[in-house]
């Protein structure tokens, strides 16, 4: 597990440092509670009336601390990675944790009509989006973007841009991600996965997720 650091002020408190004040950090649980606020009775960042960069935004805002995200951290090392559940959003959007081991990824997938705002929390993920095969398109799968993000780093995906294939690069350490999903169609009714040489898409019932109990 990555090394936690010195915890930061109680929320709703601030430092006092000579003459100088300072907020509290933005924390994981401000992040969870300004996407539900902002959700509200919509059904997602599908949804006409939903702004997604203003969700980025949020993911972009909020910097990586352990100390906020070891409590969802479980890692099942026989896996090439393991999803945690944070927040599940009233069936509107699911909020993860994604631990990945060294030098493992996920297949080549779509976000079953879904949208994906992905934030790096330690470590670095690299990704390779695909074009989506059209009508009798086969053949290996056309690269798009191959992109390595680093800590704190935010990418967004959806099937408008294509497919994705996330993985960790390091041959030693583990990688961690914040994931949003919204609507939660992945998890809920599943999400296909695509050969990359071939381009023939496998149907996966439901993404599930492990739940910690506290």
């Amino acid at each position: 597990m990555p090394t936690v650091i010195p915890l930061t002020p109680a929320l709703g408190t601030s430092l006092s440092l000579g003459n100088k004040h300072y907020k509290p950090q933005y924390s994981l649980d401000n992040l969870v509670q300004d996407i539900k606020t902002y959700l509200g009775s919509s059904s997602g960042i599908s949804s006409k009336d939903v702004d997604n960069e203003y969700l980025i935004s949020l993911a972009q805002k909020y910097v990586s601390d352990p100390n906020d995200w070891a409590r969802y951290f479980y890692n099942d090392t026989s896996k090439n990675y393991t999803r945690n559940a944070i927040e599940n959003i009233n069936q509107k959007a699911n909020i993860l944790l994604l631990v990945w081991n060294p030098g493992k990824g996920s297949p080549v997938h779509d976000h079953a009509n879904a949208h994906c705002i992905m934030k790096i929390l330690a470590g670095t993920l690299q990704e390779t989006v695909y074009r989506i095969p059209e009508g009798d398109d086969r053949g290996p799968l056309e690269i798009k973007s191959d992109t390595r993000h680093g800590m704190n780093d935010v990418a967004y995906i959806s099937d408008d841009i294509g497919l994705h294939r996330v993985h960790n690069p390091s041959s030693d350490q583990i990688a961690v991600s914040l994931h949003l999903y919204t609507p939660p169609n992945a998890a809920d009714y599943g999400y296909n996965v695509y050969n990359e040489n071939t381009g023939k898409a496998s149907f996966v019932p439901q993404a599930k997720a492990v739940e910690l109990k506290e």
